[in-house]
């Protein structure tokens, strides 16, 4: 019997989803791991969260072990009409509170991999912001184990 299983980074990207879909945050949504967000962003009505793995780095860690740092962008993205403080204040909350959620976690479903670094370094897209009057936040998270 042949088992397939999933790479680490894409182990890692599921937690993610399982555990952002579990939480108990300010806003309701549903999280998804796709490799390319590839759908309209006109039609992104409701709040969206996709979980993105991005990046592997290999680091020698001994003569027969790695350190992986495996980093998962995640996009959280939210139709707005007016884009005043009121409507897009909760959601740069909300990007807090996934942040804090995840800085320095160890996964449940993935115990050996821990966030050790957590960046916010698209607050806002001006881009989507003017063009689709819609607020799109990256979040990229950097966890690490050894393997």
């Amino acid at each position: 019997m042949t088992t397939t299983a999933n790479a680490t980074v894409l182990q890692i990207a599921d937690s993610i989803v399982a555990e952002l879909n579990a939480a108990e945050l300010s806003h309701k949504f549903k999280s998804e791991r796709l490799y390319v967000p590839d759908f309209d962003l006109e039609d992104v009505k409701e709040l969206r969260v996709t979980i993105v793995p991005r990046e592997v780095e290999y680091l020698p860690l001994d003569r027969v072990s790695n350190k992986l740092h495996a980093t998962i962008d995640i996009a959280i993205q939210k139709k707005f009409s007016k884009g005043d403080a009121k409507e897009i204040d909760p959601l740069v909350m909300f990007v807090e509170q996934i942040a804090d959620y995840f800085r320095l976690k160890r996964l449940n479903s993935y115990v050996a991999a821990r966030c050790v670094k957590v960046e916010n370094s698209v607050l806002y897209s001006s881009e989507h912001w003017q063009q689709f009057n819609q607020f799109t936040s990256l979040l990229t998270l950097t966890f690490e184990l050894s393997k």
